[in-house]
């Protein structure tokens, strides 16, 4: 980019675009997890009436409902009750990894070359090489965190320029112990004294501590990766 890019006025452009799909963002959210205006349980038995393709359909459709920020669990839950605990993990993890890279492909679109404008030339480059050497591990580090909603961080990826197949892969790797949790539950619904849903709860306490522990590792693999030039400068 040219310096003439990087004027007050394109900054403040860029500023209101970001704004602009943040709040488009809010507003989904809100729709679909508040007010709840997509009726989820419709749309499990439309698909389940689809036979034998009912994987294959469920597999999109949450894909889709994922990126429109449906709320992940409930879309696990629904595989888990369709499909069953094993034939439905595998579903919710397609469509998690549908989910993020159709999320991080619009973000990316939406909000790359303001993200980039923002930062500024040199930064915007330091940026692109810690996505370039650790962008895959941190999708695979984020997924393990609990409390971080999924397809708001893939857009937020594809943002900061993270390869699409990096976030496919990394949603793979790091989505599958939550894909088994929530399936599970949804599975063992009538029965949440099972032992299927026992295990889902160690695994999802298993992966919240090494989560945990990938994020304090990841924070200071990050801090350790800039000079004492860009240290001070920040």
């Amino acid at each position: 980019m040219s310096d003439a890019e990087y004027t007050p006025e394109s900054r403040r452009r860029h500023i209101v675009r970001l704004g602009v799909f943040a709040a488009f963002l809010l507003t989904m959210f809100y729709l679909v997890a508040v007010e709840r205006i997509i009726d989820i349980e419709a749309v499990r038995d439309m698909i389940a009436a689809t036979g034998p393709a009912a994987p294959l359909v469920y597999v999109l459709a949450s894909a889709l409902l994922g990126a429109a920020l449906v709320p992940g669990p409930i879309l696990a839950a629904g595989s888990g009750l369709l499909f069953g605990p094993l034939v439905g993990t595998f579903v919710t993890l397609g469509a998690t990894v549908g989910t993020a890279t159709v999320s991080a492909f619009l973000g990316r679109r939406a909000g790359r070359s303001s993200a980039r404008a923002l930062l500024g030339p040199d930064r915007a480059d330091r940026v692109d090489e810690q996505v370039r050497r650790r962008g895959l591990w941190a999708v695979v580090g984020q997924r393990f965190v609990p409390g971080i909603p999924d397809a708001p961080a893939s857009y937020v990826f594809g943002a900061f320029g993270v390869p699409l197949w990096q976030m496919a892969v990394g949603s793979f790797i790091g989505s599958a112990p939550r894909a088994f949790v929530y399936t599970a539950l949804g599975a063992s619904i009538g029965d949440l004294s099972a032992p299927l849903a026992y295990s889902a709860v160690a695994v999802w306490c298993v992966t919240a501590t090494v989560g945990a522990f990938a994020a304090h590792r990841s924070l200071r693999g990050w801090r350790r990766g800039r000079t004492p030039t860009e240290s001070t400068a920040s």
